[in-house]
């Protein structure tokens, strides 16, 4: 379909799909658990090597992990004002943004590639990592961060095709590629099916390989569920007007995240001085709370989605209630998970080691995840809401002070002052989340996000079908 600038698309087509949280919410669920496996698919194969090797991988991927939040500045701004146009029946606008989101990422993500292939061993020992942890991080940080640029490209297209309503799609090629990862993992760190057994360098090239596989497929399924298609040029015509909508939202959602990241790696920091075990308990007691907030994340995606029609379509009420029954879902959905996790937190953790050292500490962190995870849930959900609304600032400007002011803080004296050890830094963790959840609860209630829409409906547009 050609359109043109301002255009409005008559009908529902097939770029449109009804929203009804359950079922933009299942999918990505599924994603996001599928996305996780491939790091714990990682973490449990290499632990079979030693658990030095999982403390290094553990340790490159912070800085991936930061990296690829980065990629989302474009990845999540794009979706959020797709989402807003699509919700005012503007497709071809959609579809333009849609391809600028690619170009751009693609070009962050080759520099991204090359700073880590040129910057490797500095980023590495600026975390105190020594020894044969520091060697296996070295090894993986080059090849799977030197690949970043097809991680850029996935972000991009990923996030156009979810806020489309096609969550289903999305998650079924992340499944295809979480299957090839596992299958080259197996193959590649062991050394079967003829091939070479290259431990954690395998475990890196199974990773690239498999990102390779899916923006195949994301590129080919993208271009059947557009409304409007995109055209090659589009790709080519960099408009500043929305490349500036992208960045209005994207720069506080990803320098908000690369916070947070970036006071794990401190987190991590402070943990080496803790010790060996300590530094693996945290390992695989981060991969096992993934699990426990992963629905919370799966809802606030949904919701976010959700929101952004809303907004687009000028129904700030029903975007308002939708967010308070999205938290109350949420929380209903963690609080089971964690009572399973505390339950059964010392199998848990036994799944990846026998060190006695390494599964009492793990173990016990676990314990705190009811606090913990129930204060990220909150903000989990009611954050993807604010960004979705276009008041991405705020969270940035409230995480400056409890992320960086408050709970590194918190974490340096509960570790260095009173030895309360990797506990510590889970009470440090656990007070961010809490602060920031209240101050977050406050500001959807006080309705001031309403002013921040990117997009107005025309007045003849047909409402999009959102269910609240």
């Amino acid at each position: 379909m050609e359109g043109h600038a301002g255009e409005t698309a008559k009908g529902k087509g097939k770029g449109t799909k009804d929203l009804k949280l359950f079922y933009l919410t299942w999918p990505i669920f599924l994603e996001i658990t599928l996305f996780m496996m491939m790091g714990i698919a990682d973490t449990f194969m290499l632990s079979a090597i030693s658990d030095n090797a999982v403390s290094g991988v553990g340790a490159a991927n912070q800085f991936l992990h930061i990296s690829i939040l980065l990629l989302e500045v474009i990845g999540n701004g794009a979706s959020i004002v797709v989402a807003q146009y699509i919700g005012s029946r503007k497709f071809f606008e959609a579809a333009k943004i849609s391809a600028i989101a690619v170009t751009l990422n693609l070009l962050v993500g080759i520099v991204m590639s090359v700073l880590f292939v040129v910057f490797n061993g500095y980023l590495l020992r600026s975390l105190n990592l020594q020894g044969e942890v520091y060697d296996f991080a070295h090894s993986y940080l080059a090849i799977v961060g030197g690949a970043i640029f097809l991680q850029a490209i996935i972000n991009s297209l990923a996030a156009i095709i979810r806020v489309h309503g096609f969550t289903k799609e999305a998650m079924l090629v992340s499944l295809g590629m979480n299957v090839v990862h596992i299958i080259g993992n197996y193959g590649l760190i062991f050394g079967h099916f003829g091939m070479p057994a290259l431990g954690v360098e395998g475990a890196a090239i199974s990773t690239v390989a498999s990102r390779l596989l899916a923006i195949v497929v994301f590129f080919w399924l993208l271009y059947r569920i557009m409304e409007v298609r995109i055209q090659i040029n589009y790709y080519f015509k960099l408009s500043k007007e929305y490349i500036g909508k992208i960045l209005k939202i994207g720069i506080p959602s990803a320098l908000e995240q690369v916070m947070y990241q970036s006071c794990q790696i401190m987190f991590i920091f402070y943990t080496t001085f803790l010790g060996e075990a300590a530094l693996a308990a945290k390992q695989y007691a981060t991969n096992i709370s993934m699990f426990i907030y992963l629905f919370a994340l799966a809802v606030g995606m949904g919701t976010s989605i959700m929101v952004g029609r809303l907004v687009g379509e000028a129904r700030p009420d029903d975007a308002y209630k939708r967010v308070w029954m999205s938290v109350r879902s949420a929380i209903i959905g963690t609080l089971i998970v964690v009572a399973l996790v505390m339950l059964f937190r010392e199998q848990l953790v036994g799944m990846f080691t026998d060190d006695a050292d390494v599964l009492r500490i793990g173990a016990q962190v676990l314990l705190y995840s009811l606090l913990l995870e129930t204060g990220r849930t909150i903000n989990l959900v009611i954050v993807n809401a604010l960004r979705a609304s276009g008041d991405a600032k705020y969270p940035l400007y409230v995480g400056m002070f409890s992320m960086v002011g408050m709970s590194l803080t918190l974490g340096y004296l509960f570790v260095f002052h009173f030895n309360l050890g990797l506990v510590g830094i889970w009470l440090a963790i656990a007070a961010d989340e809490w602060l920031r959840a209240c101050i977050f609860y406050f500001r959807w209630k006080s309705r001031k996000w309403e002013k921040h829409a990117l997009v107005r409906p025309d007045k003849e547009a047909e409402p999009a079908a959102v269910h609240v």
